[in-house]
């Protein structure tokens, strides 16, 4: 994963120094500290979903461009067969496949994202972050607590939530099981 995380961070360099974005520019679009960027960019911690999402709406890219090196070719349809989606781990509580990475100029990014109940820190909360637009939630399976904002939502199987993403949220899967769902950010 490591790996992975220092080749996403050099495709961000590079792509934004092409552009001649300066790194203090990209860290206010982002709403983010420079010193917080500049991490993100020498691959030193993860890369919240949110904000590669953000970096390749600022560059004009596909996100599946800075996930994989690739452009994406296809634009009448994208099959993704079961287990097959491209695999985004960026956060270790959640593991994130995307559904659509080879789809052309999408206007929005489906994942099916699978929680670890076992990997959220010692205090039990999850890790809040926020992005700009807005996030459809839907549970496949297990029981997920959704942290949006104040509020904590408890989600069974077949629940839905939509919701403004530039409000902090986060999700634990309770009862010691994982839990997935499709998240389809806009």
């Amino acid at each position: 994963m490591q790996e992975k995380l220092k080749q996403i961070a050099s495709r961000i360099r590079e792509l934004r120094d092409i552009l001649q974005i300066a790194p203090q520019e990209m860290a206010k679009t982002l709403g983010i500290e420079p010193s917080e960027y500049e991490r993100f960019e020498t691959g030193t911690v993860d890369i919240p979903v949110g904000i590669l999402y953000q970096i390749a709406q600022r560059c004009d890219v596909e996100l599946s461009s800075l996930l994989t090196g690739e452009e994406p070719r296809l634009h009448g349809y994208c099959l993704t067969r079961a287990g097959k989606g491209v695999s985004v781990n960026r956060r270790h509580a959640y593991g994130y496949q995307a559904l659509a990475a080879n789809f052309r100029d999408k206007q929005a990014e489906p994942f099916l994202v699978t929680v670890d109940p076992h990997t959220h820190p010692a205090d039990g909360h999850s890790a809040l972050n926020s992005h700009p637009g807005q996030e459809f939630d839907y549970v496949l399976e297990g029981t997920l607590q959704i942290t949006l904002g104040t509020h904590e939502l408890v989600l069974e199987a077949g629940d839905s939530l939509f919701f403004d993403s530039g409000v902090p949220h986060g999700m634990k899967a309770l009862n010691g099981q994982n839990a997935k769902f499709l998240a389809l950010i806009l």
